[in-house]
Formats: C-alpha cells, sequence, structure tokens
C-alpha cells in the first residue's frame, strides 16, 4: 500500500514575514537594533565633540578602527570591558554611554560632575537648596512626613503609632516596607546579603515610602543614620525628630519586649550599646527637634505631639 506523500507547506515570503512584524510591534531584536544605533551616535557625538578623529580613539582605547566605524553606525555588538576602554580614552562616564533614555543637556551633565565631588553631607545641603530654590517638592510639606530616627528600644514604634492616629495619618514601620521589597525577613536580608544588600533594601523603601505618600508619621530603623545617603534623603524631605533614652532604659525596654538579641552570648551587651549611641549622637543630632522619653509614655507623646505641632505652625507663618 503507498503513501500519500505528504508536501511541504509553502514557505512565507520575506516581504510577509516584515509584514507580520510590523503588525505584531517591535520585537526584542527591533529594540536591541535601536539601542545600538543610539549608542553608536552617542559615541560618534562624544568623539567629535572631543576633537578627536576615529584614528586617534583607535590608539587611545586599544579599539580597532574598523570595529570604532561598525560601532558608530549602529552596528557594532560591542562588549562592556571595550565600551569601557572607548569611555577612558574620551575622559566620559561609561554610565553616560550605555544609559537608557535621550542625551541628557549639557549643563546636567556638567551639574552631575560638579556634585560627585562634594562630600554626603554637601550633598544633602546640595539637594535641599535646590528643592528650596525651584520648588521640587511643590505641594509636599516636610512637615507632613514625621520621621522618628533613634536606637531601638526608644519607643519609636509606640510613640509613632499613637501620633498617627491623633494626626490622622498613615503609620509606616520602614522594617516593613524593607521587608516587603525584599520578599523575604530582614534577618533573611543579613544572612543573603550582608549589611550592603540592607542599605539598599533601606534606601529604596525609603524612596518608594516617599513616593507613595505626601503625609504618614514612620518610624526608622536605629541604623540608617550612618548611611548618608539614605540619611540625608530623610531630613530633606521629612521633619525629623531623634526619640532618646538612657542606654540602660533602651536596653530594658527591648529585652522586655522579649527581645534576648542585646544580651545574648555579650557580657559587654551595655558597654556596646554606650559605645553605639556615643558614635551616632553626632548623626541623630542632625534630626529637626528631639525628644527624652525616660519619663511616663503619656508625657513623652503629649511633648511629641506639641513638638510636631508647633513646627507645622511655623512652616505656615
Amino acid at each position: 500500500m503507498s503513501e500519500t506523500p505528504v508536501l511541504p507547506a509553502a514557505l512565507p515570503s520575506p516581504a510577509a514575514g516584515k509584514k507580520r512584524r510590523r503588525e505584531a510591534g517591535p520585537c526584542a531584536g527591533d529594540l536591541h537594533a535601536d539601542y545600538l544605533a543610539v549608542l553608536g551616535e552617542r559615541v560618534r557625538t562624544a568623539r567629535v565633540r572631543r576633537g578627536m578623529t576615529r584614528k586617534i580613539l583607535a590608539r587611545d582605547s586599544g579599539v580597532s578602527e574598523r570595529y570604532l566605524a561598525q560601532l558608530e553606525a549602529g552596528h557594532g555588538n560591542v562588549s562592556i570591558a571595550l565600551l569601557r576602554q572607548i569611555a577612558e580614552a574620551m575622559s566620559i562616564a561609561l554610565g553616560e554611554l550605555v544609559r537608557e533614555g535621550a542625551d541628557r543637556p549639557i549643563e546636567l551633565t556638567l551639574l552631575m560632575q560638579r556634585l560627585e565631588r562634594l562630600s554626603p553631607e554637601q550633598l544633602g545641603e546640595a539637594a535641599r537648596l535646590l528643592t528650596q530654590r525651584f520648588g521640587l517638592n511643590q505641594g509636599v510639606h516636610r512637615q507632613d512626613r514625621i520621621a522618628l530616627i533613634g536606637l531601638r528600644g526608644a519607643g519609636k514604634s509606640t510613640l509613632g503609632r499613637k501620633l498617627a492616629a491623633a494626626l490622622d495619618r498613615p503609620f509606616i514601620e520602614l522594617a516593613d516596607e524593607i521587608a516587603a521589597i525584599a520578599g523575604m525577613s530582614i534577618d533573611q536580608i543579613f544572612d543573603l546579603s550582608g549589611q550592603a544588600g540592607y542599605r539598599r533594601y533601606e534606601k529604596r523603601a525609603l524612596e518608594r515610602v516617599l513616593d507613595r505618600h505626601d503625609r504618614f508619621v514612620a518610624a526608622t530603623g536605629g541604623s540608617l543614620v550612618s548611611e548618608a545617603g539614605t540619611y540625608d534623603l530623610l531630613l530633606g524631605s521629612c521633619y525629623t525628630v531623634w526619640i532618646k533614652a538612657a542606654p540602660e532604659e533602651h536596653m530594658a525596654r527591648v529585652v522586655a519586649q522579649g527581645d534576648m538579641r542585646p544580651m545574648a552570648g555579650n557580657s559587654e551587651a551595655m558597654d556596646d550599646l554606650r559605645s553605639i549611641l556615643a558614635e551616632r549622637e553626632a548623626l541623630y543630632a542632625r534630626a529637626d527637634a528631639s525628644l527624652d522619653t525616660d519619663g511616663t509614655p503619656e508625657a513623652a507623646f503629649s511633648q511629641l505631639l506639641q513638638l510636631v505641632r508647633s513646627a507645622s505652625k511655623s512652616s505656615e507663618k
């Protein structure tokens, strides 16, 4: 019994294929080609602006002139290592070449170069000056965003919740925001990513809170002040209150909450706590106001509420 031969389906014409791709919208290959074209033009513009011929750039970067020509034409799928050589030869930041989006105005590039020479403290001051001069926080007042800072056990969460209820604002525990962004507990973040990983999540969490809320009361982690960039962002965006307590009071409150970590395997825990407070005192003191909580909880809350309301009235004058 003979079988009926199966004829191959007709292959689509190149024109039909192009038509289908146009109808389907831009694919990954198209976007990749577009990016390479932008990258090539960016390299060519930077080279010409510096008065460099392609031959000179090839000599200074160690990348062949032929390869540079392909790159500038948008056909060179350059490696990051070679692109770094090209950027260094032109004394330009690699990030300026590879960044997405439209080219920055030359004034912005020059401004960023100047800002990079500032210390973290100076950057914080520059951010505040720019915000005040050009109204970058228009419609948002620092006094509407209350941030409580201080060592663990000072009473930030307890006072923060009461203050948020009194002011009819949401209360935000920054530690919860950090865990939500990371998709894991704080302890797991430290186990997997260490201190550096935690700091990255902490800054992202603060940025997200600021982006989503114009008004809130937040309790922050005790060590946030140790990260200059994150702390400057907090100081520039929130009315910040340092919640203070004596070292003995800090320790007693933490232990009373059932957290024995400060004492676990450390007979010198109190000395360590005093050292931490001494080292951070100058940082905590940068807050807008401070509040001692060694008295009764009721008295501390009353003073905090008065502080915040006085600051709000002063900002309205």
